[in-house]
C-alpha cells in the first residue's frame, strides 16, 4: 500500500484540502460546496475571502456538471468523468478541475476562453452584460457566463489547457487562482 501512502503524500505537500475523481451528480456539487463551506469555517477564513473561494468553486463545479462531453470509454459505454481538487497555500486557493471534451468542441471553447482572458476588468463587465443581455445560448444551456464570472471574481487569467487523448477526446483542464489581492 506505498501507492497510497505516496499520494497521500503529494497531496499533503500541495496542500490538497478535497479532491474528487469520478462521476459528477448534482448532489455531488451540493456535498463538495458543503464541505468546502465547513473547512474555511474550520480555517477561520475571512468572511470576504470564502464568499469569493466559495462563488468561484460554484462556477467552476457548476461548469464540470453542466458542460462536460459524454465520452466512450474503453468499454464504449458513455462517461460522464471528471477530477476536481481545491488546494489552500497562505491567502490562495487553487482550484483545479479536469474532464474530457470532444475535440470537436475545442475550438468554440478555446475561442470563449482566450476572448475572456485578452479583457481588462472594465472591458470583461461589460461583456458580461452584453452576453447576458443578447440571450445567446451553447448548446449545454449556458452563455459563457460561468468564465466571463471567474475571470471577474478572480482578477486573473483563465488558465487552461487541452490535453489530447486521441483523434476524438481531448482532456481539458482549468487551474484557477483565487486570493484576498483581486
Amino acid at each position: 500500500m506505498v501507492e497510497v501512502f505516496e499520494i497521500y503524500e503529494k497531496m499533503e505537500r500541495n496542500n490538497i484540502l478535497l479532491s474528487f475523481k469520478g462521476e459528477v451528480t448534482s448532489d455531488l456539487l451540493t456535498s463538495i460546496l458543503q464541505i468546502m463551506e465547513n473547512k474555511m469555517v474550520d480555517l477561520q477564513e475571512e468572511p470576504k475571502m470564502k464568499k469569493k473561494v466559495y462563488n468561484v468553486l460554484v462556477e467552476c463545479l457548476q461548469n464540470l456538471y453542466h458542460h462536460m462531453d459524454e465520452v466512450p470509454d474503453a468499454r464504449e459505454q458513455k462517461l460522464k468523468s471528471a477530477i476536481f481538487m481545491i488546494g489552500k497555500l497562505e491567502s490562495l486557493y487553487t482550484i483545479f478541475t479536469g474532464n474530457y471534451i470532444l475535440n470537436e468542441n475545442i475550438a468554440g471553447l478555446k475561442g470563449r476562453l482566450d476572448k475572456v482572458n485578452s479583457l481588462n476588468k472594465e472591458e470583461l463587465k461589460h461583456y458580461y452584460k452584453e452576453v447576458l443581455n443578447n440571450g445567446e445560448m451553447s448548446l449545454k444551456g449556458g452563455g459563457g457566463l460561468g468564465m466571463i464570472d471567474i475571470a471577474r471574481k478572480t482578477g486573473e487569467k483563465i488558465d487552461y489547457n487541452f490535453l489530447e487523448i486521441n483523434d476524438k477526446i481531448s482532456f481539458f483542464t482549468l487551474n484557477i487562482k483565487v486570493t484576498t489581492q483581486n
